[in-house]
């Protein structure tokens, strides 16, 4: 049996079953990123909560696995050479899964590269923007009386939205016809900046129906159906 003795998030999180990719996350735009991809793959892995409400993301043992304190992140017992490979970052986590099964990635160099450039939009642009869009206009910052902040991110977020829906006028998806860790990366934050942070008005969301036409191909995918509530707390 795969000892995992060695990372110190397993005395908080014990692994039932050492063999299997080991999941430390919660359901948000990231952390449905990696279950996703995993339901999609089909690599067998055991999911672990962690839960923000008793601040499990600053215990020291999650501090072990990823100092910067945010989910989600993953122990493999079945790395690189058979060692175990610890990895946090949802990019970097969808890329190693895409390069471990061969899948949701294209082979040849160029398409490879093409798609790794449409996760870095996701990473860089889409979620840190609807991210503050959420908290302008969902959390605390909505108490603010001056609203260029929130603005800011409303007009960020339709330029991106933009970008995005321009991208699939005249392809299925992100990369074309292929469904890749693009779309897996982009798609939870579109979801949510409808959904939870309830700015679909507010970005004018009706206006991007090629994004629309895409989300809802995406969330009716049956991978996609059981990541989005995984792991489940408790």
């Amino acid at each position: 049996m795969t000892d995992l003795s060695s990372f110190p998030i397993t005395k908080k999180w014990p692994a039932q079953h050492p063999d299997r990719l080991q999941l430390y996350s919660l359901p948000t735009p990231n952390g449905v990123k990696v279950s996703i991809m995993l339901e999609e793959t089909g690599l067998p892995y055991e999911p672990h909560f962690v839960s923000f409400e008793t601040n499990d993301q600053m215990s020291p043992e999650f501090l072990s696995l990823n100092p910067n304190n945010k989910i989600p992140a993953i122990v493999d017992p079945n790395g690189p050479g058979g060692k175990p490979l610890a990895l946090f970052e949802s990019g970097a986590i969808l890329l190693y899964l895409a390069e471990k099964t061969g899948k949701l990635i294209p082979q040849d160099a160029a398409g490879r590269y093409e798609t790794i450039q449409w996760v870095m939009f996701q990473m860089g642009g889409i979620g840190p923007m609807f991210g503050q869009l959420g908290f302008f206009n969902k959390f605390a910052g909505k108490e603010y009386e001056d609203k260029r902040p929130r603005d800011r991110y409303v007009a960020e977020s339709k330029r991106l939205l933009g970008v995005l829906d321009k991208r699939l006028a005249d392809r299925a998806w992100i990369m074309g016809d292929s469904y890749t860790i693009a779309d897996i990366a982009s798609f939870p934050w579109i979801r949510n900046l409808i959904g939870f942070y309830e700015a679909g008005d507010l970005v004018g969301f009706k206006d991007f129906k090629n994004v629309a036409r895409a989300l809802e191909a995406f969330v009716a995918r049956p991978a996609v159906i059981s990541g989005l509530t995984i792991p489940k707390k408790g």
